[in-house]
């Protein structure tokens, strides 16, 4: 079984968003897919809620039981195992890393997220994670902003991922459709972006 953890030490960067986009681009590919919900908010639960589809499988919990959920996860046969975390939970992400293959931080290319990037990577360093990657997200469609935010990432010694996830009203329709822009406009911009993110991530787990 492959984890993924999204991870980052504020609220509102885009994690469940990532989550979820990850989440159904694997179910559509075939695996066999579940979530797990560490955010006390419960967002990833709400969107599996407002759901048509039955899958994938989201399950919230504390991240005390995070280690035993991942094992009983892999005897059940789950082939990709998703970890939405909180902002500004320490311990959470901790563990949520700890038990991870690959690490994802979504960060919005703006001053108050990059200030964070620096603490979010010092619970990479502590959790040893094979591989991660900063994601940005909700990247506006003109200027040269994101490139800065790169940069400046990548200056602080965190690899970042080339593919971007723009600021596109789509994820927001889909979200409160209880769906994902691959679901709900499968041959528009976000949804073509959404497709890049789950290439990326696979090629970086061999799967």
């Amino acid at each position: 079984m492959k984890t993924i953890a999204i991870i980052g030490q504020k609220g509102g960067t885009g994690k469940t968003t990532l989550a979820e986009i990850l989440l159904v681009g694997f179910d559509r590919a075939g695996f066999t897919v579940a979530g797990i919900d560490l955010d006390p908010q419960t967002s990833l639960c709400t969107w599996s809620d407002a759901r048509a589809e039955e899958s994938p499988l989201i399950i919230p919990m504390q991240h005390s039981r995070l280690s035993k959920t991942l094992e009983t996860a892999k005897a059940d046969g789950v082939q990709v195992c998703v970890i939405d975390s909180a902002g500004r939970a320490e311990q959470a992400a901790l563990k949520a890393a700890q038990a991870a293959d690959l690490v994802l931080m979504p960060v919005q290319p703006t001053s108050a997220d990059l200030m964070t990037v620096e603490s979010t990577g010092e619970i990479l360093r502590m959790a040893k994670t094979p591989a991660s990657f900063a994601v940005l997200i909700r990247v506006k469609s003109q200027g040269t902003r994101h490139e800065e935010a790169a940069a400046f990432i990548q200056g602080l010694g965190f690899e970042v991922c080339p593919i971007t996830i723009g600021e596109r009203v789509t994820y927001q329709d889909a979200a409160a459709a209880g769906q994902t822009p691959q679901e709900y406009e499968p041959l528009g911009k976000a949804a073509i972006e959404c497709d890049n993110v789950v290439k990326f991530t696979r090629e970086q787990l061999n799967i």
